[in-house]
């Protein structure tokens, strides 16, 4: 998929993309002369990572 495809796919703005790329964030890019492309599994495996760990159960016996 394309840049356009991939902000598509993940409901963010193109302009985000980029920023992710120069920040070193995001999934692994494809260069291919001057287009940049995205594999699917390489952006379910960045979606994967990007979970965050679910929280402890509260107490709700206060003493």
């Amino acid at each position: 998929m394309d840049i356009a495809e991939l902000a598509s796919y993940l409901g963010i703005p193109i302009s985000t993309v980029y920023d992710w790329r120069v920040h070193g964030k995001g999934p692994t890019a494809y260069r291919f002369g001057k287009h940049l492309k995205f594999a699917i599994s390489d952006v379910r495996a960045w979606i994967a990572e990007q979970r965050e760990p679910s929280s402890p159960p509260r107490r709700t016996d206060r003493r």
